[in-house]
């Protein structure tokens, strides 16, 4: 008979857990698990990239343990009654002067992690790096100029290149402020993560991520001495570490895992409709998916209630190209639904009846990260297939994968790959800009006069009120008529967690606030 003990060394150790290597059996059952006063630990499902630069990547494993220690103007509960919502953080106040000016009210006597003073020198070194094009992470809508009045006011300034300052608002909450002095310092911004928040940066040890309360946090000392985020990247793994003790927090649930948790009384669930929805995104720069008809076709042959039943709690149904907790959602009445007639005879007008002529579709997805892929991939294929298209599906590990996500020119590899966009704020452009305007080409490569229009005057409405009409009425119908992506379902963020630990808030892109959480 194998013991529960047996069973979770052999995972741990097929695995390669916590990125040890070689797993010490003596380590996992005779740790100071038990002691008072230890970390927390966090197993996350996704590798870290290397370089703390926040600048440099659009992963949100790092995103995660970016928001332990970096500080933000503000931060963005996005909660469903109210995904608007902003909280302030190291700003005191985000105020419109006129259209291409906000003004930043900075709180007093903040020090970064090295004892740094935080100041607006800060914020001016931050946005104005941050907001570069050349940036591998392009989240934002185009460069901006701070202007410092005194140490603890600045105004971001954008009429110079010529968009509202007011799109910087909901992004206050997604770009960590970073030192003026690291900034002008790359190799060291690179080296190590120096930030204002409750966690200070300690040592990356392979998958692990060390960090140790900040006792001069803004708000107050953290109870729990530190926090250890750890890279398992399989399901069942994180879910035996939470069982056997060895984890306090894990994320990226599926349904079976939920099912033996609940089971078990010492364990809570947290389930919350997330900022993101998982696509399947086209490679619009080459054929067949460059013309819109080939895109609805498809979109129109897969049926995505059944997508969900395939995925159970860890989705709900989407339609829209944001999610529900982003600023500007609304439903899109006319969203692709599965309608095979529609399928047959949009195939038929591009040229390509019952899929006669087209050529065999690469379909990529992952395992391992998100739950459910290989399955509903599966699911999917033969729903294109039974509308005529051939599709060749290939299941790849995450870091493969993700060598593959991104457009080239020429064109980004095979012809449709699933994904997810997760960003920790309510502003909609950091997932329908990026992907969609034609400046961008991060994954579809979609170049689209219409589409581009609609993004421009959404971004450049004189108000927020303006803004949000313009996204509900014009930008989010386009997006969906012209389906450079199908948004396939809103995911619903899982994670399970010992009920020792108190006073925790997860937020809707995975992100946790630590600083009032104790472990009893």
């Amino acid at each position: 008979m194998i013991n529960r003990r047996d069973l979770m060394l052999g995972a741990l150790a097929g695995a390669g857990a916590f990125g040890f290597g070689r797993v010490n059996p003596d380590f996992l059952i005779n740790s100071a698990f038990a002691a008072e006063g230890r970390p927390l630990r966090f197993l996350g499902a996704e590798a870290l990239t290397g370089n703390w630069d926040p600048t440099t990547h659009t992963n949100l494993g790092q995103l995660i343990v970016e928001g332990f220690v970096f500080g933000y103007l503000t931060r963005a509960p996005m909660k469903a009654d109210n995904p608007e919502e902003l909280v302030f953080e190291l700003a005191e106040s985000l105020k419109p002067l006129d259209t291409y000016t906000l003004e930043v009210k900075l709180r007093k006597g903040i020090k970064f992690h090295d004892g740094t003073p935080f100041t607006s020198a800060d914020v001016k070194a931050t946005y104005e790096y941050g907001s570069q094009p050349d940036r591998p992470a392009q989240w934002y809508p185009g460069q901006v100029k701070v202007d410092i009045v005194d140490e603890h006011t600045c105004h971001i300034n954008t009429k110079e290149y010529g968009y509202p300052a007011t799109l910087y608002y909901y992004l206050s909450s997604f770009l960590p402020i970073m030192a003026a002095k690291d900034i002008a310092n790359k190799a060291q911004l690179s080296a190590r993560m120096n930030g204002t928040g409750p966690f200070k940066y300690v040592d990356q040890k392979g998958d692990t991520t060390i960090l140790t309360a900040n006792g001069d946090f803004l708000f107050g000392a953290p109870k729990i001495p530190g926090v250890e985020v750890h890279f398992v990247g399989d399901t069942t793994t994180r879910t035996l570490s939470l069982l056997n003790g060895q984890a306090d927090i894990i994320e990226r649930l599926e349904q079976e895992q939920v099912d033996t948790i609940a089971k078990d009384d010492r364990f809570a669930i947290h389930k919350a409709v997330s900022v993101e929805n998982k696509y399947l995104f086209f490679r619009c720069s080459k054929k067949p998916f460059d013309d819109p008809r080939i895109r609805l076709a498809a979109c129109h042959s897969i049926d995505r209630k059944q997508v969900l039943e395939v995925l159970g709690v860890s989705g709900t149904f989407s339609k829209a190209h944001i999610s529900p907790v982003k600023f500007g959602y609304a439903e899109v009445a006319d969203y692709p639904e599965y309608d095979p007639d529609k399928a047959q005879a949009l195939l038929a007008e591009a040229g390509f009846p019952k899929g006669e002529g087209l050529p065999e579709l690469t379909y990529y997805t992952s395992v391992g990260f998100y739950p459910k892929t290989k399955e509903y991939a599966e699911l999917i294929t033969g729903m294109l297939e039974e509308q005529g298209f051939k599709v060749n599906l290939q299941t790849l590990e995450v870091a493969a994968w993700g060598n593959l996500l991104y457009d080239k020119p020429g064109g980004g590899e095979g012809n449709m790959i699933d994904c997810g966009w997760c960003t920790g704020s309510p502003e909609p452009d950091l997932v329908i800009r990026t992907h969609f305007h034609s400046s961008s080409k991060r994954i579809t490569g979609i170049v689209d006069k219409d589409i581009d229009a609609v993004l421009d005057k959404e971004r450049n409405a004189p108000s927020i009120e303006e803004r949000k009409k313009i996204l509900q009425t014009e930008t989010l119908p386009t997006i969906a008529r012209k389906a450079p992506a199908l948004a396939l379902f809103t995911s619903v963020f899982i994670h399970a967690y010992s009920k020792k630990l108190d006073g925790l808030y997860i937020y809707p892109n995975g992100m946790q606030d630590m600083s009032k959480a104790n472990l009893a």
